[in-house]
């Protein structure tokens, strides 16, 4: 199986931390050059840092992907410094505000869609340009089991929401894009040892939470949440020519969470 990136440029948004700091090791251990976008810049610099220090090429870019002048030239200045582009990898994500919907603000709500979302389409936008300059390339984006096979977890309307919107739209683009030799798919990351929880609020769950108590072996498969390094090999896979036939494909990581729960 080809795994290798070599000569290959890759973006990733939200690489700062978590899931996204995982994929931007893992891809340039596969030899691509890696754009770390992140709306935080120390985060993404220490990133892009480690990544150099082991001999490989990186890029620190900070980036809000909601905003739309931010993020094209986000892409812009990663094509034009290491390149062109071949891979991104659309991971930038909040949990945003968790409370019931007759709580909830309309600037709680836009605030995860805007991120999750918009952040998401913005991203991918901005690179389709580079992508066919290149003669085709890979996208892969962060969804989630919330909103695609999970709708228990309390107070997660918005965030869900956003989550299936980002499936939809990964089938839409798959289509579109493959007259360009461009593949677009969806990862669905279950419970993921990241520090998204950091940014995470909640308010007033207990009035709509079902009370769900996880058996002692949770979840079924190894009974522990998996590590981001772990998920980013499914980028690496859906970054090369490993899965070169594969386009609007939604992949569950999830060790069998939502098989019991769903």
């Amino acid at each position: 199986m080809d795994l290798s990136l070599a000569g290959r440029v890759a973006l990733v948004t939200g690489g700062g931390s978590g899931i996204g700091e995982a994929a931007c090791y893992t891809l340039a251990e596969a030899g691509a050059a890696v754009a770390v976008v992140d709306v935080r810049p120390d985060p993404a610099r220490i990133v892009a840092d480690r990544i150099t220090q082991n001999g490989d090429r990186a890029l620190a870019i900070t980036a809000d992907v909601g905003d739309e002048e931010a993020i094209s030239a986000a892409v812009t200045r990663a094509a034009s410094e290491l390149g062109g582009l071949h891979v991104v990898f659309a991971n930038a994500g909040i949990n945003g505000m968790q409370t019931p919907i007759d709580e909830m603000t309309l600037d709680e709500w836009n605030a995860t869609i805007q991120t999750n979302l918009t952040g998401t389409f913005l991203t991918v936008k901005h690179s389709i340009p580079h992508l066919r300059a290149a003669g085709g390339g890979s996208i892969v984006i962060t969804a989630s089991v919330n909103g695609n096979t999970l709708f228990s977890l309390p107070g997660y309307a918005a965030y869900s929401t956003s989550k299936a919107g980002v499936v939809a739209f990964t089938k839409m683009a798959a289509l579109e894009l493959a007259r360009w030799e461009i593949r677009v798919n969806a990862i669905l990351p279950g419970a993921i040892q990241t520090n998204i929880g950091e940014r995470t609020y909640r308010r007033n769950l207990d009035r709509v939470d079902y009370g769900f108590k996880p058996p002692a072996k949770w979840p079924p498969l190894h009974g522990e949440s998996a590590q981001p390094n772990e998920v980013a090999d499914l980028v690496l896979f859906l970054a090369s020519d490993a899965s070169r036939y594969m386009t609007g494909a939604e992949l569950l990581i999830d060790a069998a969470y939502t098989l019991w729960r769903g």
